[in-house]
């Protein structure tokens, strides 16, 4: 875990005893609990804080806490938080039937923890409680509640089991196990149906595929408008033949050549020698 991230968590630790004294009438209330600091999510990361009020019946401090992880939901992993005056260990446990979540197969969970009040700390006297905080990266995906159990020992030996589940709509057990809700993960790689989150991406696509479309035609149309009347305007009526359709239909060529010209190079001197021939036999 990053010391950026417990740096982020130090406003939620306790000071350096870490006793806090609780009010009168909520001491007869109160029990073991878990509460998070943290958004709660599916496969997301998070605080978990222990919460343990002194329920002794006869004043005595308590000196430990267990709390039990369940297994078929299981948290693979866990950082305790260090808490003055107290020594924290977890223990780790191999399942005998892997769990599969959203992004992974859990084959190892934390088992439970355990905090024990150091020789010569006071442990957590009559009238308080102690909170024992720890940090996970994965919470659990096949759920939306986790439930643990929890077990305090004081100091005379007597011991207070909180194991008991809180029924749906009903009342809370006298001895209720400490539970965290879990919201929907609703990102991208949650545990909504599957396609949830796709669907909408594709018919996206589809409607801006379908107006580029659209566009591109419309464009083409008027680049083909464009081009057709360009071609009209360049074919002027009244223009000049080409050359080659005047050569085909035999007409002349020289502008100047009037009707009944000839048909031969040598037609204008014959026309001469016959007018001079005509002019001798008058003489």
């Amino acid at each position: 875990m990053s010391m950026s991230r417990h740096a982020a968590r130090a406003g939620v630790t306790l000071s350096a005893a870490g006793l806090l004294v609780l009010a009168g009438a909520g001491i007869a209330s109160a029990h073991v609990s878990a509460h998070s600091p943290d958004q709660l999510v599916q496969g997301g990361d998070a605080e978990i804080v222990f919460r343990s009020p002194n329920e002794s019946t006869h004043a005595a401090p308590m000196t430990k806490l267990q709390v039990d992880f369940p297994l078929n939901t299981p948290v693979s992993n866990a950082d305790v938080e260090p808490v003055p005056g107290w020594s924290a260990k977890v223990t780790m446990t191999h399942l005998a039937k892997p769990v599969t979540m959203a992004k992974d197969t859990v084959t190892d969970a934390v088992g439970s923890i355990v905090w024990t009040a150091d020789p010569g700390s006071a442990g957590v006297a009559d009238g308080q409680f102690q909170e024992f905080p720890i940090s996970t990266e994965g919470l659990p995906t096949n759920t939306t509640e986790l439930v643990f159990t929890a077990t305090q020992t004081y100091a005379d030996g007597e011991v207070v089991n909180w194991n008991q589940p809180t029924p749906p709509g009903g009342a809370e057990p006298d001895n209720p196990a400490p539970s965290l809700t879990l919201a929907a993960d609703t990102g991208a790689t949650g545990s909504g149906a599957p396609g949830s989150t796709a669907a909408p991406a594709a018919s996206s696509s589809d409607d801006t595929a379908r107006w580029l479309g659209g566009i591109g035609i419309v464009l083409a149309a008027i680049a083909l408008g464009f081009g057709a009347g360009a071609f009209v305007r360049g074919r002027k009526p009244g223009g000049p033949a080409p050359a080659g359709a005047a050569a085909a239909s035999g007409a002349n060529p020289d502008p100047g050549a009037g009707p009944g010209a000839g048909s031969g190079p040598g037609a204008g001197p014959a026309s001469e020698a016959d007018a001079g021939s005509r002019e001798q036999a008058s003489a």
